[in-house]
């Protein structure tokens, strides 16, 4: 149990056998009457986002999550298979709880795994990841507008808009957070 005073951004909260995490905090203290925080929360396994304002010093439940270093090795019925990369055991993850980022991932991608009571609660791809554009439009001779962008598919399946001078075959590192393109590889 921790003071909603001591409560900060990046925090899990487990409100009610419900696992949040906290995005945003801030403590008011209104001219009249008792102080209050207002919070951002959101649902870890949903990823839906509330608001929720406590009392000063109201006490709440903090979740402690171990966060694990495990390997992506395939997707099966039951989910995406993790390979923890200390005691080599098998979990599998629900791809709801990777959002949109999961179009990026691919074989070996080692990747942050919280894990609450026992069980995995999502999954945190690294920031950037080195991809292979497998087919896109050929830019042509003088089409080189600054800015200007085409869709290129890339090894893992997902669409990403990248400059007219990227072509087939070559590597691009993309944001696996916005899903955008950075930089040739």
């Amino acid at each position: 149990m921790i003071s909603t005073n001591d409560m900060r951004p990046g925090q899990n909260l487990d409100l009610d056998g419900t696992l949040f995490t906290i995005t945003t905090y801030q403590h008011v203290k209104p001219g009249k009457g008792q102080a209050f925080v207002k919070t951002k929360l959101k649902n870890v396994k949903t990823g839906a986002v509330i608001d929720r304002t406590f009392r000063a010093d109201e006490k709440v439940n903090l979740a402690v999550l171990d966060k694990r270093e495990m390997q992506y090795l395939y997707r099966d019925d039951a989910g995406l298979v993790f390979m923890d990369n200390e005691s080599y055991e098998q979990v599998h993850v629900d791809p709801e709880l990777l959002g949109e980022s999961v179009a990026f991932l691919k074989d070996g991608t080692t990747c942050l795994i919280p894990v609450y009571e026992g069980t995995p609660v999502g999954a945190e791809l690294p920031n950037t990841l080195v991809v292979q554009v497998v087919a896109t439009e050929p830019g042509l001779k003088g089409d080189r507008v600054s800015g200007a962008l085409k869709p290129a598919t890339v090894e893992t399946g997902a669409v990403v808009q990248v400059p007219l001078f990227v072509e087939s075959g070559s590597s691009i590192k993309v944001d696996t957070r916005s899903g955008t393109y950075i930089s040739r590889a």
